[in-house]
């Protein structure tokens, strides 16, 4: 299972929609030819500067990607431990969210343009078969399952958030036109979860109930950013994170924790159907509530792990694969001081190094035939894109 605004002035504009990987940033090939109007540009295609990245939303998708990953080696740790269940808690309100935020940010261009549904196909809809039928096969044979079957409709484990994310940039013109998008989506994302026959096909609940965060984003302006990063709201911060630990401390006992995933309907959680409805607007708000107190302390300079953040899809799918493993092959029972708060913090690191290698560059390069397939040979020709390359081709001559 994952992207803008401005949020620092002396940085360029950040790429449109279209030109974004699947997880929603700018891949590096789609840097290299950016121009807002390129038939009318008066640079040559081969002068013309190419954009920079925004280092604001790179550090916020690694650190967001860090989260997630501590987040799936503290699971184990929650029967054992109320700090850890706390921390779980807290980071599932809203790493999910600020990813999908992001996304929709970056989705607003978002049109059917050949060259825009092109990129939908290979960035997202290919990654998402390749690694559906990759972790089915992994399940098979590392739990010693083989009765698990492999279905492009019925997602497991991390790659839901592909599927969601295909279903959501296809229904960005439609959220453009009514005037009223985001209680829509919450209106929806409620009727989702007082709604147990959707089923599993296509993990409709995740896509229906993290609906309203990528409808958020899609109408998310760089004033918005502007304002989360005020003084004000970084200090005030401080206290609502405290808060919120303090909550979920005290609630994590008698809290389903199933309720941060957003894959069930109400009535499967064992609740009234009204609960849903309730559910849904509780942990909406919260999650934009803490979502704002992460975004207002990613920095908005480039680090040492900026870079990292072009990577961060590539880092969701494939730590998947150790972080399932480590429960089909019981590393957390043979290991039982893991339990003991230096092996909590030992996890906690372990968690942050793994994520942050697979997001490098060369991981990026080893798995690119997968993750961001060019596929040319699947496609016609865009007439526009013939008349392009036949323009530059007479300004040579």
């Amino acid at each position: 299972m994952t992207n803008s605004l401005r949020p620092h002035g002396h940085t360029s504009a950040p790429l449109p929609p279209a030109q974004s990987s699947a997880d929603g940033v700018p891949s590096p090939r789609s840097l290299k030819s950016s121009s807002p109007h390129p038939a009318t540009s008066a640079a040559s295609p081969d002068t013309r500067p190419a954009r920079q990245r925004d280092a604001f939303f790179d550090n916020a998708k690694y650190l967001a990607i860090v989260l997630v990953a501590m987040g799936h080696a503290w699971e184990p740790l929650t029967d054992h431990s109320r700090a850890a269940e706390a921390l779980y808690m807290v980071v599932y309100t809203f790493h999910m969210p600020a990813f999908i935020i992001i996304s929709g940010y970056f989705s607003r261009s978002f049109d059917m343009r050949p060259d825009r549904l092109r990129r939908l196909v290979t960035g997202i809809a290919v990654p998402y078969v390749l690694f559906e039928i990759a972790y089915s096969v992994f399940k098979r044979y590392a739990d010693d399952d083989p009765s698990h079957p492999i279905s492009l409709l019925d997602p497991w484990y991390l790659t839901w958030f592909l599927i969601a994310l295909f279903v959501w940039r296809l229904t960005t013109p439609l959220w453009k036109v009514v005037r009223w998008p985001v209680p829509l989506a919450l209106a929806i994302a409620a009727l989702a979860s007082v709604s147990p026959d959707i089923g599993d096909d296509l993990d409709l609940q995740r896509v229906l109930q993290f609906l309203p965060f990528f409808v958020v984003g899609l109408f998310m302006k760089p004033a918005h950013f502007q304002f989360m990063r005020r003084r004000e709201v970084r200090m005030l911060s401080v206290p609502v994170l405290a808060s919120a630990l303090a909550m979920a401390y005290w609630l994590g006992p008698d809290m389903n924790s199933a309720w941060f995933y957003h894959r069930d309907s109400a009535q499967e959680l064992g609740a009234p159907w009204w609960a849903g409805v309730v559910m849904t607007f509780a942990l909406f708000g919260c999650s934009m509530v803490l979502t704002t107190c992460f975004f207002a302390w990613v920095p908005r300079r480039k680090m040492w792990f900026t870079v990292l953040g072009a990577g961060t899809l590539y880092g969701y799918l494939l730590h998947g694969f150790l972080a399932k493993g480590s429960r089909f092959w019981d590393w957390y029972d043979l290991n039982a001081w893991i339990y003991q708060p230096l092996g909590e913090l030992f996890v906690t690191f372990f968690a942050a190094a793994v994520i942050t290698v697979l997001c490098t560059p060369p991981v990026q390069r080893m798995f690119r035939f997968a993750m961001e397939p060019k596929m040319e040979w699947a496609f016609k020709r865009d007439a526009t894109e013939l008349a392009r390359e036949r323009g530059k081709a007479g300004a040579r001559t």
